[in-house]
């Protein structure tokens, strides 16, 4: 009677969130577990092939949702946190939503984000048969702390499930770390030198073993590539799903195990978000013969480089950290067209109140070539400006609206127009991009 009470009031929850125009992705699970606490617990045995968590720094909502998409292709129900919200209250929410009336539930698969420091309380309530780690990067300081700290909030989640299988970005000495405390691990990653040996800030350039400086033959960008620590001998594994033959260009095209694929999703990092997948579902025992043509329906979530067609593209894209910022950087520098550049940067406590951050963004390599101009706005217009003042990058313009921002660069002869947002300023984005007529 507790859970069915639960889902009721949930399914309420959910309707009345969507009729005043909120995501209700959250708020209905957060009160259906004060009446039914053990709501979550009924997953395990309602998904007859497996659960998948997917966490890590960057990446893991376009992850996990390729999983869930990919997974859908083959015609299987998919039980999915879509909308990213990845914290105990998010699932309940994801659960309930998908249960009937009566509180049944059935699915082949479970494909859920976990927000990392989340792990332990998630692994509480369900244990997964996969794992996905895509990276650990700097991330909210003030939330998370140091890395170090989320690496031990990881391990004690492993601990938790025994019979884990864990796939891993082998070209992140950070999530290697993971493969040798004990269970089955596979690790994906890019077997070759793909971008310019830039000097690059490395978030975990420390050899997790031993704490000593660690090296490289080449690298991808912060500290992902191909390592090794002069100290210990802790390096780069043995890869079990392996990229090869990378192009840039558009579409972007490369192999994995030998297998070519060809994909129009903006971005080098998301060559990572394809093979964790790909990883994952040959651990799963699914076939991936037709991996590329499962992907061909997927639309990315939300700000993960999505384009609106106004007179000139807008370009949304979510980056909320140092890594995330540098990798929307080169996205941007690698687009020749004459472009403008809009950055909000807000310190709402889903952001992280300490934007001390915006320090270890290269900014600086934004290129002026082809970069018609610059805007800056979010509630800390100030601090970002002040970061462009020191990388001796000219701010054309600083605006707390982000209509007016928008505004101004579809009145210019740029060809192209990039917005790169934190976490809290990307749904009022959507919506200032909706508003103004931009279709997605």
């Amino acid at each position: 009677m507790r859970r069915l009470l639960a889902v009721w009031l949930g399914k309420v929850l959910t309707i009345a969130g969507k009729i005043v125009g909120k995501k209700s992705s959250s708020s209905p699970g957060h009160y259906a577990l004060k009446i039914c606490p053990d709501l979550v617990r009924s997953l395990n045995k309602s998904v007859s092939k497996g659960i998948i968590v997917t966490c890590g720094t960057n990446g893991k909502t376009t992850t996990n949702n390729l999983m869930a998409s990919a997974l859908e292709a083959k015609g299987y129900k998919v039980i999915c946190n879509k909308l990213g919200a990845n914290m105990l209250s998010g699932i309940a929410t994801t659960i309930l939503q998908d249960m009937n009336v009566f509180g049944r539930l059935s699915a082949d698969y479970a494909c859920l984000e976990i927000d990392e420091a989340y792990t332990p309380i998630v692994f509480d309530y369900i244990k997964p048969d996969v794992m996905v780690i895509t990276n650990l990067f700097r991330d909210q300081l003030d939330r998370y702390g140091e890395i170090d700290i989320t690496s031990d909030i990881i391990k004690r989640a492993i601990a938790k499930a025994p019979d884990l299988k864990l796939v891993l970005n082998g070209d992140d000495p950070l999530c290697v770390q993971f493969g040798q405390i004990g269970g089955e691990a596979y690790y994906y990653g890019i077997s070759e030198q793909v971008l310019p040996q830039l000097d690059d800030t490395k978030e975990g350039r420390f050899c997790p073993v031993c704490g000593g400086e660690q090296k490289y033959h080449y690298y991808h960008y912060s500290q992902l590539g191909d390592f090794y620590c002069p100290n210990c001998g802790f390096k780069r594994p043995e890869i079990d799903f392996e990229v090869k033959n990378v192009s840039l260009d558009t579409p972007m095209k490369f192999t994995v195990n030998g297998q070519a694929m060809e994909i129009n999703y903006k971005g080098f990092y998301n060559i990572y978000n394809l093979i964790a997948v790909y990883g994952a579902m040959n651990v799963i025992g699914e076939d991936t013969n037709d991996f590329a043509v499962l992907l061909t329906d997927y639309k990315p979530q939300i700000g993960r480089m999505q384009e609106y067609m106004f007179n000139k593209p807008v370009i949304l894209s979510l980056s909320k950290n140092p890594a995330g910022f540098n990798q929307a950087i080169a996205t941007v520098n690698t687009d020749k067209r004459k472009k403008d550049v809009i950055i909000a940067i807000n310190d709402k406590a889903n952001d992280g109140r300490d934007v001390s951050w915006l320090w270890d963004v290269d900014f600086d390599k934004i290129s002026n070539e082809n970069l018609n101009m610059l805007i800056t706005t979010g509630i800390r217009v100030y601090d970002i400006s002040l970061r462009f003042k020191y990388a001796d990058i000219k701010v054309d313009y600083l605006t707390h609206d982000m209509a007016e921002a928008v505004g101004k660069c579809l009145e210019t002869d740029s060809e192209v127009v990039y917005v790169l947002v934190n976490y809290t300023a990307l749904y009022p984005t959507e919506a200032v991009l909706k508003k103004l007529g931009g279709e997605a």
